[in-house]
């Protein structure tokens, strides 16, 4: 096997609790939290109930969380990661969305593991999981050169961080591992062609690819072998394949244990695409600095560079799915109720003729100075002649701006409470909270249920 598989399989297997940082271990703690939050809410979502539908009438041991039904492993962890992204409401900066991918398919993955996973088993897997995930991203040259070329690395990556975890869990060796990894590059797939129309394609990556890397695990204990030069400059590897200019394949090993991937990522206070945060951030500072209401607006004006404008410019709000990616109409609706939680996404609400009329007063104009990865510029002006512009370089859930305990619980409740009572919510936050000390998740179904 190669160096850098060797590496990555290695981390995989040998990476104890111990080793994880203990601001690290926290806020895994969190990750995991809020992603069965949204995952709960997601549960009662359209995309949810028809993914449910076509597996009608089958039945096993794993549960499918928010409801009473029990599936097999990869169908759960399909299910669920599809409910978990369902909502716009997963975290990100992972793989991207890596809680919908890598909690789905480590829960799977314990329901079929014949024995009992610790808290802190279960959380080194999910950091094994967003690590993998995130690095193979990083080796594809990050996130606007991957998915600006029409991939969606929730999937293409996300089923690396998946196959990682479950194969920790599943108690993999070195070898196996790396045959794990290898699968999961055959399994690795999901395009962005769903920009274009609002399609729902984009909630099934996520499950797509927690089943895929769930199935990379299983396939790999039972010695199917995988690829062991998956990345490196060979013809069909995955680098050579999906990134053909952009591959920067030290990215897979270079501080790896050193440097966490977990500890970049975000949990999202609005119900949208990533892409918006940092402009609706943006346009509710510049009201506050202007001391300016809605009704005080002439009009606002959203610089972006070329790769946002492509991925969240749309005016198409007929669906839920194109709604959550257009950036025209998180400040419109912010402009109209003063917020973007979930609520803001309701079809009422999406043809409430105020919110059309905001859209065709903000434009989105391309500033080419402005890098792939930068957050957009927006300025505000007044119908009396005043005007302020201001660039959110870290949006409310980053990690150098993060959502407070109390405000990820009140997320955590508006989202369970969808599927269950406060005092079940109440109970299971109570368990996520003390994660690390309980001797076996597996008991967590009970308030998943």
């Amino acid at each position: 096997m190669t160096e850098r598989m060797q590496r990555l399989a290695q981390f995989c297997v040998d990476t104890r609790f111990e080793d994880l940082p203990p601001a690290l271990v926290a806020q895994a703690k969190r990750h995991i939290l809020d992603t069965f939050g949204a995952s709960l809410a997601g549960a009662d979502s359209d995309v949810a109930k028809q993914a449910r539908q076509v597996f009608d009438g089958e039945t096993g041991h794993a549960l499918v969380w928010g409801t009473q039904g029990r599936m097999g492993a990869a169908q759960a962890a399909m299910l669920n990661g599809i409910a978990a992204h369902a909502l716009e409401l997963d975290d990100t900066g992972g793989c991207d969305h890596s809680g919908a991918v890598v909690l789905p398919a480590v829960m799977a993955a314990v329901s079929m593991s014949g024995q009992p996973v610790s808290g802190r088993e279960f959380i080194t897997a999910v950091v094994i999981g967003y690590e993998i995930g995130r690095r193979v991203l990083e080796a594809c040259g990050g996130y606007s050169a991957h998915n600006g070329a029409g991939w969606h690395s929730t999937a293409t990556c996300g089923v690396f961080g998946a196959a990682a975890a479950s194969a920790r869990i599943l108690g993999l060796d070195v070898r196996q591992t790396v045959s794990a990894l290898g699968i999961a590059g055959s399994f690795s797939g999901g395009l962005w062609a769903f920009i274009h129309d609002g399609s729902q394609s984009k909630k099934l990556h996520s499950g797509r690819a927690a089943e895929g890397g769930l199935l990379a695990a299983r396939f790999a204990r039972e010695g199917i072998s995988g690829p062991t030069q998956l990345f490196e400059d060979v013809w069909g590897g995955f680098l050579k394949t999906l990134a053909t200019q952009t591959a920067t394949p030290e990215a897979l090993d270079t501080d790896l244990g050193i440097v966490w991937k977990l500890a970049r990522c975000s949990i999202k206070p609005y119900a949208s695409c990533r892409g918006t945060h940092s402009a609706i951030d943006a346009l509710g500072l510049l009201l506050e600095q202007l001391n300016a209401q809605a009704h005080q607006v002439e009009d606002v004006q959203v610089s972006v560079c070329g790769f946002l404008r492509d991925m969240c410019g749309g005016h198409d709000v007929s669906t839920l799915a194109a709604a959550q990616m257009s950036l025209p109409y998180a400040l419109a609706v912010w402009l109209v109720h003063g917020h973007c939680r979930l609520q803001a996404y309701d079809d009422d609400l999406r043809s409430d003729p105020r919110i059309a009329q905001w859209m065709s007063r903000i434009r989105l104009e391309v500033d080419p100075r402005l890098s792939e990865d930068g957050e957009p510029i927006v300025t505000l002006q007044t119908v009396d002649g005043r005007q302020a512009s201001l660039c959110v370089e870290v949006p409310l859930g980053a990690p150098g701006n993060p959502l407070s305990d109390a405000a990820l619980e009140e997320k955590f409740f508006s989202l369970a409470t969808r599927v269950m009572s406060q005092r079940q919510a109440e109970e299971l936050l109570g368990q996520l909270w003390r994660l690390d000390e309980l001797e076996s998740v597996g008991m967590l179904e009970r308030w998943l249920a």
